[in-house]
Parts: C-alpha cells; sequence; structure tokens
C-alpha cells in the first residue's frame, strides 16, 4: 500500500501568553513568561506549589449558549483554537460533514474544573438533583474532541487520547496516520488542558512540582538548569490541520511543514519515572518512519519538564540518538507545563521557528546541570536554518511519543 504524503495547514492556539497564536509567538520572542502565583491555591492544605500558567478565558460568549453549555474551560479553549486552526487553513466549512475530515484531540484528565464543581455538589448531602443536565458532558475525559466535533459538524473519525503528557503529540499521530493511511483526507487534531490545583497536586506528591519559586514565579520551571525543581502547570489548547499532500496542493493551500515520520511507545517499567532507553527507541522509531537520520535533523524540540529526573533522562536520550549537535530547546519556561495540550502548542511554535529560521531558547536556562550536559542547549535566541526537527513529548505511565517534521519539499 502506498502511503500517502501528509502536510500541515492550518494552526491555532489558547495559551497563558493570549489567545491566539501570533500572542504565543509575540511572547515567547520577548522572553515573558506567563507563569504567576496562584493565589487561590493557598486555600488548599498541604499544596506546595502555588505557581502556574493560566490561559485567560476570553470572549466565551462568542459561542452561542445552545452550544457552550456543554463545554467547560477546556472545551472552550479546544474550540476557539479549531475555529482558528480552521480559519487560518481554508478548509471549506461545507466539507466538515463529508465524513472526509476528521478530529482527534487528547487531554490528561478532561474537565477538571467541572469535575471537581460535580463532586463539590453531590458529595456532602448524596444530593444528585444539584447537578446540572450539561455538567456531566463538560467533565468527561473527551469533552474537548466531543465539543469541537459537534460544534463544526464534522462527523468523520472522532479520537480522545488520554495519555497524560502525551495526549497532545499523540493526537498529531494518529491524525498523520488517519490521513496516510487514506482513511481520512483531513484531520483537526492537537491536544486541550484546563489547570487546576488537583492537576499540579499531583505532581506535588511525587515531589516533582516547583516548589522553591512561589516568591519569584517568573524563574520556573528551568529546563535543564541545575537549579530546576519540577513542572509548572499550564492549560490552553493546540490545534493543527493536517491534510493529505494532494489535497493540500488542489487547493492551493498554505503548508507548514510536512510530517515525515511519528512513533510512540511505553518503558515497561515505571509508572512515573521517565526512561532514557523507552526514549531512545522512541525518537529512533520516529527517525526511521521518516527515514531520516541523525545527521539531518537541525532542531530538537525538548519535552523538558524541568523535574530533576525526567531531564536527566531526556537530555541522555537525546544525546545517544543524535549526538551533541543539533540546538536543543524546552519552551515550558514561557507557557508552563500545558500536559496533553504541550505537545501540539510547542509543535505550533516548532512550525514558526521552522519558517522563520529562529530558534527559541531555553527561558530560565541559565546553569546547565551537569548531567544534563552533552547537548546543544539553546540559551539565547539562535538563527539558523531549519529542514528537519524533532519534537518529543514524553508523559505518566511511561508513555512516549516523538514526531519528525520537515520542510515542504514538492517532488
Amino acid at each position: 500500500m502506498q502511503l500517502k504524503r501528509v502536510v500541515i495547514t492550518g494552526v491555532g492556539a489558547v495559551s497563558g501568553l493570549g489567545p491566539d497564536t501570533a500572542s504565543l509567538i509575540e511572547g515567547i520572542e520577548q522572553g515573558r513568561s506567563a507563569v504567576c502565583h496562584m493565589d487561590q491555591w493557598e486555600d488548599y492544605t498541604g499544596l506546595r506549589s502555588l505557581v502556574g500558567a493560566p490561559s485567560k478565558l476570553e470572549n466565551e460568549k462568542a459561542i452561542p449558549r445552545q452550544k457552550r453549555r456543554s463545554m467547560g474551560r477546556i472545551g472552550i479553549f479546544a474550540v476557539q483554537a479549531s475555529q482558528q486552526a480552521l480559519d487560518d487553513s481554508g478548509v471549506d466549512r461545507d466539507r466538515l460533514s463529508s465524513g472526509r475530515i476528521g478530529c482527534v484531540i487528547g487531554s490528561t484528565m478532561g474537565g477538571t474544573e467541572a469535575l471537581n464543581e460535580a463532586f463539590g455538589m453531590i458529595i456532602p448531602d448524596k444530593d444528585i438533583s444539584q447537578l446540572g443536565s450539561m455538567k456531566f458532558f463538560q467533565c468527561i475525559s473527551h469533552t474537548a474532541v466531543m465539543n469541537v466535533a459537534q460544534y463544526f459538524e464534522i462527523n468523520g473519525c472522532v479520537m480522545a487520547p488520554c495519555a497524560a503528557c502525551a495526549s497532545g503529540l499523540q493526537a498529531v499521530g494518529a491524525g498523520y496516520d488517519l490521513v496516510r493511511l487514506g482513511k481520512q483526507d483531513v484531520v483537526l487534531c492537537g491536544g486541550a488542558e484546563e489547570l487546576h490545583p488537583i492537576v499540579t497536586a499531583s505532581f506535588d506528591v511525587l515531589y516533582a512540582a516547583s516548589t522553591g519559586f512561589n516568591d519569584r514565579p517568573e524563574a520556573t520551571p528551568r529546563p535543564f538548569d541545575v537549579e530546576r525543581d519540577g513542572v509548572v502547570c499550564g492549560d490552553g489548547c493546540g490545534m493543527l490541520v493536517l491534510e493529505e499532500y494532494g489535497h493540500a496542493i488542489k487547493r492551493n493551500a498554505k503548508i507548514y511543514a510536512e510530517i515525515s515520520g511519528y512513533h510512540t511507545c511505553g518503558n515497561g517499567n515505571h509508572i512515573s519515572q521517565s526512561n532514557r532507553n523507552a526514549m531512545i527507541a522512541c525518537m529512533r522509531g520516529a527517525l526511521d518512519d521518516a527515514e531520516v537520520t541523525a545527521e539531518e535533523v537541525d532542531y530538537v524540540n525538548a519535552h523538558a519538564t524541568a523535574t530533576v529526573q525526567g531531564d536527566v533522562e531526556e537530555a541522555c536520550a537525546i544525546r545517544e540518538v543524535l549526538g551533541g549537535s543539533p540546538p536543543v530547546s524546552s519552551l515550558k519556561g514561557y507557557i508552563g507545563h500545558a500536559l496533553g495540550a504541550s505537545g501540539s502548542l510547542e509543535l505550533i511554535a516548532s512550525l514558526v521557528m521552522l519558517q522563520k529560521g529562529l530558534i527559541y531558547p531555553t527561558l530560565n536556562l541559565e546553569t546547565p546541570a551537569e548531567e544534563c550536559k552533552g547537548i546543544n542547549h539553546v540559551t539565547r535566541p539562535l538563527k539558523q536554518n531549519i529542514d528537519t526537527f524533532v519534537k518529543n513529548c514524553f508523559g505518566f505511565g511511561g508513555i512516549n511519543a516523538a514526531l519528525v517534521c520537515k520542510k515542504i519539499k514538492h517532488k
């Protein structure tokens, strides 16, 4: 079977840096951090990490109330980013219900805020009558993809990967497979997440959340740095339009890049700790799928969440697979770790880097830790041509994903 070529023709973003892709890129280029002190979290006993990178809910009433009732924050973020991506791509809206357009959106937990509200209503008095009819749809793990597909009347393949921090990139990988196998002409895909203390607490209880910078939040997270002390959670949504190459050319679409390889795998040996051997296997699998050699990789957008152990494992894996030449940076210092949305948001920024020939540095990386050395850390903006880059994502449960993108070459 002849696999089809897959290209990216549209992007959309909601992040802690603003409500659209332009805000995301402008914030990164200005070296701004979306991380702030979360004052309301001080009410939670035992929560030591009081920093986060929240996205602001804006203009949600542009979504008709009848459609908005089933959406929590995560659903609204997903619809807004999807609207941007579809507009950017120029895909014919009349074709969204053709059955040839799919939708894949990943997240970590679904609507955490709505879930917390639901339990807050029913647990004290065990009174189900207080629960609104739409609350369930705001809570469920596939709330983002469900609401987007309903809102845009997409009736092709609809999927919802739920793989913690790998969810967004797995969604893009699933979209890539659907298109290259000829099952869909176009797939709207990405990841969405909403920030909530229960999410940060899941890292905090594992001693993997940043706790030493509550008084100066802009200084954390610190990927690969000697002073790194853990994750800072964020939220938002990153959405991309993937399209079969011939379909895109036929309608004269703008093309950001071609996806040439993807791989996902598990480590099978620890539920919360990263594993360099699994990361190595994942990156090599993506490179093999793309038929790309290590020497051809011009940039690596690292997962690098600023955990003490995870950054070491990834640095070692990159060094083993790609050596010390390709520039490496992480974007977590700008937008925090957007969990299920991190892979797609950071992929969008990487596509902009490819187009501009400009590599964004790792914010807050001042002194690389000794154990994270041996790779080419980017600590200031770097002008460099990028033809091929690798995007990494590694999640709880030992789930790994890597994607290879290339500058488009018409054959």
